[in-house]
């Protein structure tokens, strides 16, 4: 049986268009003002925190945008002589910086700026040095001592070397030359150890000192550095200066020295090879220190040719050594007074106690002679220092022994390291048998023996031989100085008589002192041509020449030997010590003439031209008018 399915015809029901219900339409809405409020939401949280919360350090870069900011370098201290007159300034100098922060290929920027201003090699390793040690904001400075050609150029070409710069800032100037070389020094560019030490050291335009005072005051001379501000456009290229606070300036500095003196000794030197000291020997002021031949210490701030260096390094005068206080020789004659001293305080000598002197002194098969071949006859100490005898101190030397004399010469500045305000100082020598064991060899009587007239081992400076009479003339410990003030503040070195006095008796430098006089006054001293030419004023001196070659016997008794006729080289040196006026001591004169022969003939007369110039000028009591120049005041 089949079953069939039912069919069944379902009509379906029509329907109608579903209308939208309005919750469901407030829910979306929703969801869209929520969506909305977010991003607002968030957008304002951002405008809050660039307006708000970081709006300063915002605004401070938009300001980096338009400004640059850079550390100054201050301007060095001033050096001056006792009265004001100039010895070290500062003068402008133009010059191109590069800003490492204010270009993004450094390297392009230096050969560009190279293509329009040439850099030499020296130029090239100064900036690559500088760029590895200074911070991006710290300028660096690619050229010195523009030209107008030079900054035209640079200007012109502005807009293909972003972070370069002209900018003026100061050299240094030494008015007076090499008229005080020696003393004021020069100044260079620092070197890597010197920016080690200070970052300041940095900056361009910073010198250091490098020779003289401008070496051993160089912290006080450098000063504080100071900023300036300035608008840039968008090339790093300044549109104007917007804040400036100037660096402090380094300390002013005056000397001791009188420059109208020290040219007046220059002038009486001449062209020798010479160095000459003229010192208050009531306070150790020393008012001139000259050091013959000397330089121009300005070629140093710009730079020293290799040509002009070598022409320096080989002049067998050495013009850049200051003989004055590192120049070694023995001081010959010139040690006697200190032998003489030094047998009176050991109580080995008297003033009465006579040796005969028959022109030679034989010892151990050895002849030691006199300057005089005829000899002296019998002599006591003032006459022996009065005739120059060296028999007296060949028999006074070997009587007492070194170590006394040593001592009395160390005492009288002899053989010690001075604490003058230079650097460089090289002390003397004055040998003992200990000494010379030290360096392995044996001392023998005649050690001792040319020791007694300051030959041998014994060496001495010219400021060493300065100090040693200026305690003589004084009678007290007199510690030489070169720095009177610094800016309203008086060194306290500068009080008349307030060194301590000597550890002598004064009947012994008495007799010192009369030797001395009769040096120069009595009718048969041996420095007749160092009289004074003053009315009232008489001079005290010793003559000193120091050999610098051996002379053999045969030569010397021959009768023949002349120093004069050998070369320059091989002449004995000339020295001579003074101090004036002798009843009054106020200046003290040293003067070492390099192979001038004869310390009578050559150093004598010089030395008392130098003290007839320093008692007519008279540095200690007279004072210049503001302003006035060496040349007015002279």
């Amino acid at each position: 049986m089949k079953f069939r399915r039912k069919q069944t015809n379902r009509l379906m029901p029509k329907r109608e268009p579903v209308k939208p219900s309005r919750g469901i339409f407030t829910r979306r809405a929703l969801i869209v003002l929520a969506a909305q409020a977010g991003v607002l939401g968030v957008l304002g949280k951002r405008l809050y925190d660039l307006q708000v919360v970081n709006g300063g350090h915002l605004k401070e870069l938009a300001a980096r945008n338009r400004t640059s900011k850079r550390l100054l370098a201050p301007a060095r201290g001033l050096i001056s002589d006792r009265f004001g007159v100039q010895l070290a300034g500062n003068k402008e100098n133009w010059r191109a910086l590069l800003m490492p922060e204010e270009t993004t290929d450094i390297q392009a920027t230096i050969a560009r700026f190279n293509q329009i201003v040439p850099l030499d090699e020296r130029d090239h390793a100064r900036i690559e040095r500088d760029l590895r040690h200074v911070r991006k904001y710290v300028p660096v400075a690619l050229k010195d001592f523009l030209t107008w050609d030079d900054m035209a150029r640079i200007e012109l070409n502005a807009p293909s070397l972003p972070g370069v710069l002209v900018d003026v800032g100061s050299t240094r100037l030494y008015p007076l030359g090499p008229l005080l070389a020696h003393i004021v020094g020069y100044v260079a560019p620092p070197n890597e150890h010197d920016v080690a030490t200070s970052p300041m050291m940095a900056l361009p335009g910073m010198r250091a000192g490098r020779a003289g005072i401008e070496q051993t005051q160089d912290l006080a001379l450098r000063g504080q550095p100071g900023s300036v501000e300035m608008e840039v456009n968008s090339l790093g290229r300044v549109m104007g200066e917007m804040d400036r606070v100037d660096g402090q300036q380094g300390d002013e500095i005056a000397l001791t020295i009188d420059a109208g003196l020290q040219q007046m000794v220059l002038n009486r030197i001449g062209d020798q090879s010479a160095s000459a000291v003229v010192m208050d020997c009531r306070n150790g002021e020393v008012l001139a220190m000259v050091s013959t031949p000397s330089f121009d210490p300005s070629l140093f701030d710009s730079g020293v040719s290799h040509a002009q260096w070598i022409e320096w390094t080989n002049n067998e005068r050495t013009p850049l050594i200051n003989k004055a206080v590192s120049g070694v020789y023995p001081p010959g004659s010139t040690f006697k007074p200190a032998v003489a001293l030094a047998a009176l305080k050991s109580g080995g000598l008297s003033p009465q106690d006579r040796f005969f002197c028959p022109g030679h002194y034989d010892m151990g098969g050895v002849r030691f002679h006199c300057w005089s071949r005829w000899g002296h006859g019998s002599i006591d100490m003032q006459q022996a220092l009065m005739y120059s005898c060296d028999v007296y101190f060949y028999q006074a030397a070997r009587k007492i022994g070194m170590d006394p004399i040593k001592d009395m010469a160390n005492g009288f500045g002899l053989g010690t390291k001075l604490g003058i305000e230079l650097p460089h100082i090289r002390p003397g020598v004055i040998p003992t048998p200990d000494w010379r064991r030290k360096h392995g060899f044996h001392w023998n009587g005649g050690d001792t023996v040319n020791a007694g007239i300051g030959q041998g081992f014994v060496q001495v400076t010219p400021l060493e031989l300065a100090t040693y009479v200026s305690r003589i003339a004084s009678g007290r410990n007199v510690e030489p100085h070169l720095v009177r003030r610094v800016n309203e503040t008086a060194s306290d070195k500068t009080a008349l008589d307030a060194a301590p006095p000597m550890d002598v008796e004064a009947k012994h430098l008495n007799v010192i002192r009369q030797g001395m006089f009769d040096v120069v006054n009595a009718h048969r001293g041996t420095a007749p041509k160092a009289k004074l030419n003053i009315s009232g004023v008489q001079m005290a001196g010793k003559t000193g020449s120091a050999q610098v070659r051996r002379v053999s016997r045969a030569l010397r008794e021959s009768g023949h030997f002349n120093s004069m006729a050998l070369p320059w080289e091989d002449r004995p040196h000339a020295l001579f010590i003074c101090f004036a006026p002798y009843d009054a001591p106020r200046y003290a004169v040293a003067v070492v003439i390099e192979h001038g022969n004869a310390g009578a003939d050559a150093a004598a007369p010089l030395a008392r031209d130098i003290m007839t110039d320093a008692l007519m000028r008279d540095p200690v009591n007279h004072i210049h008018e503001p302003g006035q120049t060496v040349a007015e005041a002279d």
